[in-house]
């Protein structure tokens, strides 16, 4: 028997934290990738309060569908069924309408290739040019991934080497905000507690936060990997390399040890969501494509 019910929201790591996060492992879907929910909550990307209208449907307790908000833009859906519960999706884009909508607005993302999809929502929504991109590392034998760095530089992980000012420093150069003329990276005293639990919480395995180190000592590329043994799939996010230090192999090094590594630990794939063509010369294949649909 099917029943609807919301997430419940009565702390920070809840019952329903990991209830959705099983549900995404076992969907084992490129976007939204169960490691895009570790990232993205706990991390402090998410409206934590919005989460409560997150609409669930289980079959004897069990989630087989979510409805969740946009993590980046609001007035966003992502409808997710496990296979055999596809016909749930109706009901679930009349949910998010009368739940997730921004200023009257709501878009919700639909895979390229999911034409039943498509031929459901076509009542209600409208395809826009805003699209996303997934593209997908075939691991093989994790022992024959290989990469070279320049002389005087070396791959270390959170594990070895954890220093948050350093991390946060190299995302901050790496997203170019200081080259946009924001200034250096700096952490207020009142953020100091959210940067350090960042790395120090659930589902985070500091051996998979990669980073290459410069000479000077200066975290210049990172590489953060997300995997469960329960999955044979792991998810890349986020990548950023200090502007001074580009076009010298110190991304491909970061991406492909962060892949190596979770290959050790039993993925068969890893998933990053872009169509860059760095990923696509470091071994990266195009995946899939999706677009984001507005209500009419």
């Amino acid at each position: 028997m099917i029943t609807h019910r919301t997430y419940i929201n009565d702390s920070m790591f809840c019952a329903d934290y990991y209830n959705l996060r099983n549900f995404l492992i076992e969907l084992n879907a490129p976007r939204l990738h169960f490691g895009d929910w570790d990232w993205l909550f706990p991390g402090g990307w998410l409206d934590i309060g919005g989460m409560e209208k997150y609409g669930f449907w289980e079959d004897n307790g069990k989630i087989v569908a979510a409805a969740t908000m946009n993590e980046y833009a609001p007035g966003g859906a992502f409808i997710h069924t496990l296979p055999g519960y596809e016909y749930l999706k109706q009901e679930m884009l009349t949910y998010a309408c009368d739940n997730f909508r921004k200023d009257g607005s709501l878009q919700v993302i639909i895979t390229d290739c999911d034409r039943a999809f498509q031929q459901t929502a076509a009542s209600r929504f409208i395809p826009t040019q805003d699209r996303e991109s997934y593209a997908v590392y075939n691991i093989g034998d994790p022992h024959g991934i290989a990469y070279t760095l320049p002389d005087g530089f070396r791959v270390t992980s959170m594990a070895d080497d954890y220093d948050i000012f350093l991390y946060r420093q190299v995302l901050w150069r790496g997203f170019d905000h200081e080259a946009n003329g924001e200034g250096p990276a700096v952490i207020p005293d009142e953020d100091l507690p959210h940067w350090r639990a960042s790395m120090k919480r659930p589902n985070v395995n500091l051996d998979l936060k990669i980073a290459v180190v410069a000479p000077n000592g200066d975290f210049v590329s990172y590489c953060g990997m997300w995997h469960d043994e329960a999955s044979d799939s792991a998810l890349v996010e986020p990548v950023a390399t200090d502007p001074a230090y580009r076009m010298m192999g110190l991304g491909r090094a970061a991406v492909l040890e962060g892949v190596k590594r979770c290959g050790l630990l039993g993925a068969k794939r890893a998933y990053v969501g872009s169509s860059q063509q760095f990923y696509y010369n470091i071994g990266f294949h195009p995946h899939s494509t999706a677009t984001w649909w507005q209500v009419k």
